[in-house]
């Protein structure tokens, strides 16, 4: 043994919080929809007067949020088995797939109010599950000599 610390991945923490994670994201999402409706009365996918509460779209919204953070604990989990410097690595693919959810309904033809409703939620959405899975990971990680 060269007296090299052992990392060690808790999965079953790791995965827990992985799942905390899609609860919170889908929470962020459903913030988010209610902001921009009630709020500021813009549409976030969802067609104009709709209500602050469109249960299809807010329901798609949440769940894609949490099946987004489910895939981002998979990502993390593979990174974590595989890669050296496993959380800057995650952290840096997340930020920029975060950056691509924000632009692309910029991109769109739809309102201006919508596409920056979109966005921002997207934005939102993407850094909790980014900064909450950084510390998950770092939780679920276990260095032994």
């Amino acid at each position: 043994m060269t007296g090299q610390p052992v990392s060690r991945i808790a999965a079953g923490r790791l995965w827990a919080g992985g799942a905390a994670t899609a609860v919170v994201a889908a929470l962020a999402a459903i913030v988010m929809v209610l902001l921009a409706h009630g709020l500021f009365a813009v549409p976030v996918l969802a067609p104009h007067g709709m209500g602050a509460w469109e249960s299809v779209s807010t329901t798609a919204y949440a769940l894609g949020a949490a099946v987004v953070a489910l895939a981002a604990t998979a990502l993390l989990h593979l990174l974590l088995i595989s890669t050296p410097r496993a959380k800057s690595f995650f952290v840096r693919i997340m930020l920029l797939l975060t950056l691509i959810a924000a632009v692309v309904p910029l991109s769109l033809d739809a309102d201006p109010g919508t596409q920056v409703a979109t966005a921002a939620g997207n934005l939102v959405v993407g850094l909790v599950i980014t900064g909450t899975l950084s510390g998950v990971a770092r939780a679920a990680v276990r260095t032994a000599r």
